[in-house]
């Protein structure tokens, strides 16, 4: 896996760029698809994503309290996936946004992203880390528990979608894995 995590760079984007944008919006389009299948028995509208993207910006994972960190395969210059990350307090970091372009999943990307925003997370002095997910989000559930993630009383009521919530104690000396970050 360490040559897997080596071939990719994690860089912080701004949150707000044309690249960021497109990558968050196919992230949302994603996840909203398979919410809308499994509960409605169709893909999410055009009309719904924007909805929900005016509903849920991201445009807290912004400097000096969030960040929005981008992937890159083998120096390809398209993104290939991407994480969020906001503090929630001194001590605590939410990671969310996670997401792999669908040519790009199984090349380690999951991996080199879950290290830089714990290596982030850990430059911020958090300890913890915590995020929610849905049920039926199986692979990214398998990722986290992968990483030491484990069920966590529900920390934000408001999110109308999940129904997971997960958390871990972050090792001060824990390295990023290979990951560049930069």
């Amino acid at each position: 896996m360490t040559d897997a995590l080596a071939s990719w760079t994690i860089t912080p984007q701004p949150v707000g760029s044309a690249e960021s944008a497109a990558l968050l919006r196919e992230y949302l389009t994603d996840v909203a698809d398979r919410w809308y299948l499994l509960h409605h028995g169709r893909r999410c509208t055009p009309e719904e994503i924007e909805r929900h993207l005016a509903e849920d910006p991201s445009d807290d994972l912004a400097p000096p309290d969030g960040v929005l960190l981008v992937a890159r395969h083998g120096g390809e210059r398209a993104a290939g996936g991407c994480v969020g990350l906001r503090r929630l307090d001194g001590g605590t970091a939410e990671l969310t946004r996670m997401y792999l372009r669908a040519g790009r999943r199984g090349l380690g990307g999951a991996e080199a992203l879950m290290a830089a925003a714990e290596s982030t997370a850990r430059a911020w002095g958090a300890g913890r880390i915590v995020l929610n997910t849905r049920g039926d989000l199986v692979e990214a559930r398998r990722l986290y528990a992968r990483h030491g993630f484990t069920g966590i009383p529900a920390y934000d009521a408001h999110r109308p979608y999940a129904d997971v919530w997960l958390g871990k104690t972050l090792a001060a000396d824990r390295a990023a894995g290979g990951a560049a970050v930069g």
